[in-house]
């Protein structure tokens, strides 16, 4: 063989041998990418069994708890989700902090009054997503000479259960209106899921509410029963901002006209609103808390298609979970999706 001969095999062999190399490595990049997009956490996939605290049978964070529940199934099928009915938000921040709960929804003043009353575990607790904003609802008959907070002197009004947001608020409203919860109104504990029932048969004269819009036990109640939501002016928000930090979290809002078509009659209506949290405690696996935030991100519009809060979860402003600092896990999520 001539040494012209032996060149070209030598050449041959050398582009051979970068050739398998490229191959190899290309495999390689193929590999990594089906293994990222397998398990996409950063390590094993999450599994056991957590416990979502939720709300009352027929409230908006019950519902999103349900559906929240089917779509981690499919993302996360090595976790079992546990729902948890609850009064609401103070309730629920209890309970994660106290590790009854793992994971729950809560309203941003609630954690503020949580954490400024400094209560059992409050250090421990971590939010992974800002989801809907809570509208505060003020719902009496149709024909009630009522067209103010003011005007509840003296009256039934249906204020929440004792650990629910809507306690919460509807106490500070009474007081931003110049009236003493306890004193200046005849208020009756009772959840979403009996006030509408109770206005309906004249045992109360209104109720407060505060959730997603619509609230499905609202929307029920306007189109089998004649009502009409109370205007919440702004200056109410002002003299909430005036009570202290914990009550900055409020904002002027308005319902909007069709929000409850039968009740408003083409009007939009001025509230006040709050963001809800999705919490957790500093406790949570880094890997199921990213999983976790994945799904609530991932599955806004398949559970918007059924609660319509859900809708405007939205990615640019789930970071933003004041006064909670961001867990890990979340922050980690957040990280992976950045432009």
């Amino acid at each position: 063989m001539s040494w012209q001969d032996r060149g070209m095999l030598a050449s041959l062999s050398r582009a051979a041998r970068r050739r398998l190399l490229a191959g190899a490595a290309a495999l390689l990049v193929v590999c990594g990418l089906l293994a990222w997009w397998l398990v996409p956490f950063g390590g094993s996939a999450p599994h056991g069994s957590v416990t979502f605290s939720t709300g009352v049978p027929t409230g908006v964070y019950q519902r999103y708890g349900e559906l929240l529940r089917q779509a981690l199934a499919r993302d996360l099928p090595e976790v079992s989700v546990t729902l948890k009915d609850s009064e609401g938000s103070q309730q629920n921040l209890a309970r994660v902090a106290s590790g009854e709960a793992d994971f729950t929804v809560a309203t941003a003043d609630a954690v503020a009054e949580y954490e400024r009353e400094r209560r059992p575990g409050h250090e421990r607790l971590r939010g992974c997503a800002r989801l809907y904003d809570d509208y505060v609802q003020l719902v009496v008959r149709e024909g009630s000479p009522l067209w103010k907070v003011s005007d509840l002197r003296g009256l039934r009004v249906g204020v929440g259960q004792d650990g629910s947001g809507v306690r919460l608020i509807a106490d500070r409203v009474l007081a931003a209106a110049g009236l003493a919860p306890d004193r200046d109104v005849r208020a009756v504990s009772a959840g979403i899921d009996t006030m509408p029932g109770l206005l309906e048969r004249g045992e109360l004269d209104a109720f407060f509410w505060s959730g997603g819009l619509p609230t499905h036990a609202v929307q029920e109640l306007s189109q089998r029963f004649p009502i009409r939501l109370i205007t919440l002016e702004a200056e109410l928000v002002e003299k909430l901002h005036e009570a202290g930090d914990a009550t900055r979290h409020y904002r002027s809002a308005v319902i909007p006209a069709d929000a409850y078509a039968d009740a408003q009659d083409g009007r939009p209506v001025e509230t006040l609103a709050v963001a809800n949290l999705l919490v957790t405690t500093d406790e949570a696996d880094p890997d199921l808390v990213e999983g976790f935030t994945r799904t609530v991100i991932g599955s806004r519009d398949r559970i918007g298609g059924q609660v319509h809060p859900a809708q405007l979860v939205d990615l640019r402003t789930a970071i933003y979970t004041e006064p909670l600092t961001l867990h890990e896990g979340a922050r980690r999520y957040y990280r992976s999706v950045k432009p």
